[in-house]
């Protein structure tokens, strides 16, 4: 149930200057969330298209005239008033001299300094979109020698993964301390995230980031790594989501979207279920169970920053 909030559908565009620089906006005062910093945009006339109400929205604001290119992702997000669906295109290419003919201030932004702006909740997962990867590998057990399993990494890696989730359930502790050392020198050479799953002390101690499962998520009350190290979590449910948010994660994963091998017997939420706790979040979040590289786009559309996946991006020995 929404309690009768009002629905507002919301299209953005990601404007790139001739330097690469992303134009961003500032709510004016008497708007809700005024101050914050925003991608350019504005709400739907009844009857009109995205697309024309995108090239007429930053026609009005801004002076310009646009070609609108592809989409980028969607965000539902709920409002203590409302409930937002914000649609974000890039916009490739555009003619004229941007200005706030509202009053609005502008800045162009270097892309790795947006997520330094203050922005509100549903453009938060706008920057991880431009800016993280849309495919977060989470690896299997080894089935067999340690160097096939490395083999199978350096060649996801090769594949172009650039998260990874080093996960292997129930293998001896010094077996998988020597193997983690060993894939992230394969993660960093490639210039790849990773994160160990559950075990702070290896994650400190190798200088990796830290993945959470949901029954450790409930248990803290602070970061459990330094600052500067990533932190996510996996979710199933909205009271997860708020706990990975209210601790600091930078990402989280919620499923299972689809019955899966691995959790059988479990249905799935599907991706009406996913958008509508998404919604209740500004983290960037992937979708995982069954899923692979081809869902990305469906994936975007309903809010997640990708997919997560073992078999979906896992090479086969």
């Amino acid at each position: 149930m929404d309690g009768g909030l009002r629905h507002v559908e919301v299209v953005a565009g990601v404007i790139r200057d001739a330097r690469g620089r992303v134009l961003l906006a500032r709510r004016t005062e008497g708007r809700d969330l005024a101050g914050l910093w925003e991608f350019p945009g504005g709400k739907h006339e009844p009857g009109e298209s995205a697309e024309a109400a995108l090239a007429r929205e930053l026609h009005e604001e801004l002076g310009i005239e646009v070609d609108i290119g592809a989409p980028l992702i969607n965000v539902p997000q709920r409002y203590p008033d409302k409930r937002l669906r914000l649609d974000v295109r890039s916009i490739a290419a555009w003619r004229g001299h941007a200005r706030g003919l509202e009053g609005q201030a502008l800045v162009w932004v270097p892309p790795q300094k947006l997520a330094s702006y203050a922005m509100p909740p549903a453009d938060r997962p706008v920057v991880a979109a431009l800016l993280q990867p849309a495919h977060y590998l989470v690896t299997p057990p080894p089935a067999g020698e340690d160097t096939v399993w490395l083999g199978q990494l350096e060649r996801a890696l090769a594949d172009g993964v650039r998260r990874v989730q080093l996960r292997a359930p129930e293998l001896d502790a010094g077996r998988w301390r020597a193997l983690v050392a060993q894939a992230a020198r394969l993660c960093r050479q490639a210039g790849a995230e990773a994160l160990v799953n559950g075990d702070v002390a290896l994650a400190i101690e190798l200088g990796l980031g830290l993945h959470l499962p949901s029954r450790l998520l409930h248990g803290l009350s602070e970061r459990p790594i330094p600052p500067g190290l990533p932190l996510a979590a996996s979710c199933h449910g909205v009271d997860d989501l708020l706990a990975a948010e209210s601790l600091g994660c930078d990402f989280a994963v919620l499923g299972t979207l689809k019955p899966t091998p691995s959790h059988p017997g479990v249905e799935g939420i599907g991706w009406d279920g996913f958008a509508a706790m998404r919604e209740r979040v500004s983290l960037p979040i992937y979708a995982i169970g069954g899923l692979g590289p081809v869902d990305v786009e469906e994936a975007r559309s309903h809010g997640a920053q990708g997919i997560a996946a073992i078999r979906g991006l896992w090479p086969s020995a």
